[in-house]
């Protein structure tokens, strides 16, 4: 019997949730604000306060658990790309790694006096143009 086992879907399947999920938190990471629709902002925050927790812990298993959650994928560098990051130039870095970095090394510090709420979801009055769905932003709360 499956008894109270109701979960949201988002009218997708599990891997593309999964890829809807991950590509945007990366997003929002990355801008710290996006736009879209009123039910995936509903849905997707509650994964964007728990990579902040994560960040906030800031241990080898809480980065690795967030690249996994994240789907981050790192492309390879030579050795004189490898060599020039190690220095600190990371403009071979892909995006990834620097959303990566900016979660663990921007927001986990700015949130560590606070015990959860890290995002924040605005309606917005304009709608959608496919589905007519309303708008909204969700966005990191400035503190």
């Amino acid at each position: 019997m499956r008894h109270r086992k109701n979960t949201f879907k988002v009218g997708r399947n599990c891997g593309h949730r999964r890829s809807l999920i991950a590509n945007m938190l990366k997003s929002l990471i990355e801008h710290e604000r996006i736009v879209t629709s009123e039910t995936k902002a509903k849905y997707l925050r509650r994964y964007a306060d728990k990579m902040v927790t994560l960040a906030k812990k800031n241990t080898l298993a809480s980065r690795r658990q967030a690249i996994g959650e994240l789907m981050v994928r790192f492309n390879s560098l030579t050795s004189k790309e490898a060599r020039a990051a190690k220095n600190g130039d990371t403009s071979a870095y892909n995006g990834d790694r620097k959303v990566v970095s900016k979660l663990f090394s921007d927001l986990g510090p700015r949130f560590a006096q606070r015990n959860g709420g890290y995002t924040r979801v605005i309606k917005t009055s304009s709608l959608q143009k496919g589905d007519n769905s309303a708008k909204c932003i969700l966005e990191f709360l400035p503190e």
